[in-house]
């Protein structure tokens, strides 16, 4: 059920012992929203006017560092693309998609069950002091898109949304309806907000009842 590997590091101080804890069956786990009611709202596409959709079960680690020349190098080394670390950025590649939280700490969103190769992909590469840590089970990623998804955000968050000052691929913290969330915009249309899985449900009730004027479509 769990993997276990010790890493030798010659850039390390020691050897790190990375453990994989995730199941063997990967279908076991269940979506925040397994029991709401997201399949009633069923607006056809070219009439909607918000289009919601969850990613489930994606695997997330924050990754924080001083971000030396060094460890950027052995980030795009692991990764395939540069630590993003202008301010409020994101870099995505196939499969993966990391957002600044702050100068020191990334959020890192990889395919379900990818944690552990990447955990020791990190342990094995990355020089210097970094703490990687693997919080997947307590967040879940929902994709708002459509041409009134703006008109619904400006109901929840605080933050100027025009594309002059929140272009694509911008990143901030904020709170979503008083709730915490990262959002991240991530076409003209469209946007990723990752939230916690304890405030899943009650996101999503508010996006059902703020997008039921706009016509809302959810889309598996």
């Amino acid at each position: 059920m769990s993997d276990t590997t010790l890493i030798d590091n010659e850039n390390a101080a020691s050897d790190t012992l990375v453990m994989n804890l995730t199941p063997d069956a990967l279908d076991c786990g269940r979506t925040p929203l397994a029991d709401s009611a997201v399949e009633s709202y069923g607006s056809d596409r070219e009439q909607a006017g918000i289009w919601f959709s969850e990613l489930p079960l994606l695997d997330h680690l924050t990754f924080r560092c001083q971000a030396s020349d060094s460890q950027q190098q052995a980030f795009e080394q692991i990764m395939g693309c540069p630590l993003p670390i202008a301010p409020l950025t994101a870099a995505c590649t196939e499969g993966c998609t990391i957002r600044w939280l702050s100068p020191d700490e990334w959020l890192i969103t990889i395919p379900s069950g990818a944690a552990f190769g990447l955990e020791t992909a990190f342990r094995a590469t990355m020089p210097g002091l970094f703490s990687l840590v693997n919080g997947s089970g307590g967040m879940t990623v929902f994709r708002l898109g459509g041409p009134k998804v703006i008109d619904l955000l400006k109901k929840c968050v605080s933050v100027d949304l025009h594309s002059s000052v929140f272009p694509e691929d911008k990143v901030v913290s904020t709170n979503f309806a008083k709730a915490t969330c990262v959002l991240h915009r991530t076409a003209p249309d469209a946007f990723d907000l990752v939230v916690r899985r304890s405030y899943a449900d009650y996101i999503w009730r508010w996006i059902a009842d703020a997008g039921q004027e706009f016509g809302l479509r959810v889309e598996s």
